[in-house]
């Protein structure tokens, strides 16, 4: 497919100028286009011009408050939450990762719950800037029923995606996010957009026949990875993103939504925990000693190594044409 060539400032301005446009105020519009910026620095090209278009459907039907003021509560020393306001959800992570972090950092380990807000985006920038601030974190949200568990043909679960971070003092930190189905919708989207065939075993047709057709599977359902295993994983991501913090499964979601093409209503479940506290001094170095031994093996590449390395480039960054044809054509 065509690309165009643009420069993370042209990128930042571009963005900022279809959210502005599009009612949100300073302080969301500032978190979205950083959100969309380091997905296309780091080369998840899933989550981040792709996203707009989906941002700013949400915006106009006025599902999304552009102009959200998140709130930070303490309920306990370790468990905070963060009323996201019925906003985005980029501010209301900006506003409490601080505070999940303090609370952990003081007490050991805490939970945080972002409630009543709407996430569009990858999970390792949060679990990122925890292990940054020297904790070990983890992330996972629902989403709208696009995946049938295992064994079965009929939607129930999203694509629940969960992301682990590792702090690693003095090396990037070791950070994995990833949907537990077997492709992320959005690279799902990407190749029905780009005319390529999936792998089998991403997905099944409407019908419930397996497919390699992006376009069918799309109108059809996911596969978790892994068979009962990565469907396991997703069964405990609703009970963490939903149960656990009292917010909506990804079937209810679904009957809340207005399929807008932007994100459905829900929330995030953040855990942090301070290796400080909980292993003592070496920790860091007992940890390199397996990390050593892990990148010894030839072939192994860490996960998260090739966003790190991405970010380092200031070179432009290919961006398809048609897409940013439509992302200009949302500016007012």
């Amino acid at each position: 497919m065509p690309t165009t060539d643009l420069s993370l400032e042209q990128i930042e301005q571009l963005a900022t100028a279809v959210f502005v446009s599009n009612g949100c105020d300073e302080r969301n519009t500032q978190a979205l286009v950083k959100t969309v910026i380091n997905a296309e620095r780091d080369g998840s090209h899933s989550h981040g011009l792709f996203r707009v278009p989906g941002y700013v459907a949400s915006l106009r039907s006025g599902k999304v408050n552009g102009k959200a003021s998140p709130v930070v509560k303490h309920k306990t020393a370790a468990i905070i939450t963060v009323d996201g306001d019925g906003g985005f959800a980029p501010l209301a992570i900006e506003r409490g990762i601080p505070a999940l972090a303090e609370a952990a950092s003081t007490v050991g380990v805490a939970v945080m719950a972002i409630e009543r807000a709407y996430h569009f985006a990858a999970l390792w920038p949060e679990t990122e800037a925890l292990a940054e601030r020297n904790l070990i974190g983890l992330a996972c949200v629902c989403y709208k029923p696009v995946m049938t568990p295992a064994g079965g043909n009929k939607r129930l679960l999203g694509t629940n995606p969960i992301s682990f971070a590792w702090p690693r003092p003095g090396n990037n930190p070791f950070v994995y996010d990833m949907a537990t189905a077997a492709m992320a919708l959005g690279d799902v989207e990407i190749a029905a957009r780009d005319g390529k065939q999936l792998a089998p075993g991403v997905g099944l047709d409407a019908s419930g026949q397996a497919t390699t057709d992006p376009a069918e599977v799309i109108k059809g359902m996911l596969l978790p990875f892994g068979g009962y295993k990565g469907s396991a994983i997703a069964i405990m991501v609703e009970l963490l993103a939903a149960a656990a913090i009292n917010e909506q499964f990804s079937f209810e979601a679904a009957d809340t939504d207005l399929d807008d093409g932007g994100p459905a209503r829900g929330g995030e479940f953040i855990l942090a925990i301070s290796p400080d506290l909980l292993a003592g001094d070496g920790w860091a170095e007992h940890a390199e000693t397996f990390f050593e031994r892990l990148e010894a093996i030839d072939g192994v590449r860490l996960p998260g190594e090739r966003r790190h390395k991405n970010r380092l480039s200031t070179a432009p960054r290919p961006v398809n044409s048609e897409l940013l044809a439509r992302v200009e054509a949302l500016i007012g």
